[in-house]
């Protein structure tokens, strides 16, 4: 299937699937710099940098640091029994605030009482998987259900360019979009879409663009609601 190319800083929301926003440029550079600065702090956190082991003993080539809730294949703990026991970073409040801006944005056109305005100021995320892709790292297809909500899910890039392949709820398999996503791009699905495969087959080296705070490799923040208490 034909990569779907970014768009430019301004060209706005465009959707990819029923329910799947692709906004380019979203994030600043500056915006950028700033997320990249907090990322190396959180990664010296109580809990470090990590490729999480799924299963079936396969390590995943992207490595993980959790906020708010800790993630491990396939469930949500306080705490990172899989790695060293100690409790993950709070999940912060200005990136709450990002995430209702980011759904406003996203999902703009909707308008109305029962759209954009009233979903964005509901939406309360309370754990976000920042993952690092360095050289070679990829996500199979994989579905995000292991949260008890069915709130959107927030996607944000910075650094290298990559390519995602973005599918049905119904298989790993064809049909899907590849799009390619940029450093400062946001991703919101939600609604229809919210639980359809997705996954990153590669990331595309040496595109990651001066001003964005990485020289090297992508960080992916996605923030979800989970439901948990």
């Amino acid at each position: 299937m034909e990569l779907v190319q970014p768009e430019t800083h301004d060209a706005g929301p465009r959707l990819i699937a029923p329910g799947a926003v692709h906004v380019a440029g979203w994030l600043t550079g500056e915006q950028q710099r700033w997320i990249v600065a907090r990322f190396a702090e959180w990664t010296q956190g109580p809990v470090p940098l990590r490729a999480a082991t799924l299963p079936g003993g396969h390590q995943m080539s992207v490595r993980t640091v959790c906020l708010g809730w800790h993630w491990q294949p396939y469930k949500y703990t306080r705490e990172a029994t899989d790695v060293n026991g100690r409790p993950v970073l709070d999940f912060p409040e200005w990136m709450v605030r990002l995430g209702r801006k980011a759904v406003a944005a996203a999902y703009a056109s909707d308008g109305g009482e029962n759209g954009s305005t009233a979903l964005a100021s509901a939406y309360t995320p309370d754990a976000a998987l920042v993952n690092f892709y360095n050289d070679g790292a990829a996500m199979g297809m994989h579905q995000d259900k292991d949260e008890r909500s069915d709130a959107p899910v927030v996607s944000l890039s910075i650094g290298e360019s990559c390519v995602f392949r973005f599918g049905n709820t119904k298989t790993r398999t064809k049909p899907y979009t590849d799009v390619e996503l940029r450093s400062g791009d946001l991703f919101v699905f939600g609604g229809p879409s919210r639980f359809a495969y997705h996954g990153i087959p590669k990331v595309l080296p040496g595109t990651a663009p001066a001003d964005c705070g990485l020289t090297h490799g992508r960080i992916n923040i996605t923030m979800r609601v989970t439901g948990l208490s």
